[in-house]
């Protein structure tokens, strides 16, 4: 097969890990040299960027486009992973907030700050992921990041589930946001859905998912071509989401 050079949006599923999504497409596509431009967790879904070729030198400036997430959480239980990874550990809540106080909880986020990433995230300490020494029953001291939430939005809020919205930049840890909107609240903290919607300019409505990779006659078809990929880009380099409402 003729070596391709551009960027497939891909609709990764829930249960599959971005390597695995990654190893599947390069076999669709016969090509060896590509890449994801930034892990998604195998719980969550939506847009996976998928460089081939010489599209992936465009791996770390798509990593730096920011990202419009949605997502649910349950604010009774917790978890060792703060998302369903983990066996939900039930906390006790003497007043089950208010939804103006789960507003503000979760706007106090918004702006430039710092968070420190999940025990159980892939962040590496001494060359090894932190996941791995949780999981070795090691507690890994991980430092804060700098990260910059653009906006948050809440949809809907009945005690004690949250469905939000929220547009952030790179290493941003939604289920870290979740567990921290539960300390701020003096509940529980657990996300229970996560769909990652945009990455920039490329949005989940205009994804393929790996059904249609594996039925489309020209595969081609799904391939941001390289120049393409490039001047959406350089046209808008840091591309905003819209928050829900306003107009882009």
């Amino acid at each position: 097969m003729e070596r391709m050079d551009g960027i497939i949006n891909l609709h990764k599923p829930v249960g599959m890990t971005s390597t695995r999504a990654l190893e599947h497409v390069r076999r669709l596509m016969g090509q060896r040299k590509s890449g994801h431009a930034g892990t998604l967790d195998p719980l969550a879904e939506g847009v996976l960027l998928i460089c081939l070729g010489r599209a992936t030198k465009l791996t770390e400036a798509l990593m730096d486009q920011p990202k419009l997430y949605r997502a649910a959480a349950a604010l009774d239980v917790t978890s060792s992973s703060f998302d369903g990874e983990t066996p939900p550990l039930p906390v006790a809540v003497l007043r089950p907030p208010e939804l103006p106080e789960v507003e503000d909880a979760l706007r106090s986020f918004e702006g430039l700050g710092v968070q420190v990433p999940p025990a159980t995230s892939a962040v590496k300490i001494g060359g090894r992921p932190a996941y791995k020494l949780s999981r070795r029953g090691q507690t890994p001291r991980l430092r804060p990041r700098s990260v910059a939430i653009y906006w948050t939005h809440v949809h809907r809020y009945a005690w004690p589930l949250l469905d939000f919205e929220l547009a952030c930049g790179r290493g941003t840890y939604i289920r870290g946001i979740v567990r921290d909107i539960g300390a701020r609240l003096s509940t529980g903290g657990r996300l229970t859905a996560l769909v990652r919607r945009a990455v920039g300019p490329f949005r989940i409505e205009d994804s393929w998912s790996l059904e249609q990779l594996d039925g489309a006659a020209d595969r081609t078809q799904a391939v941001v071509p390289l120049d393409r990929a490039r001047a959406l880009l350089a046209a808008r380099p840091v591309q905003i989401p819209a928050r829900p409402g306003e107009i882009a």
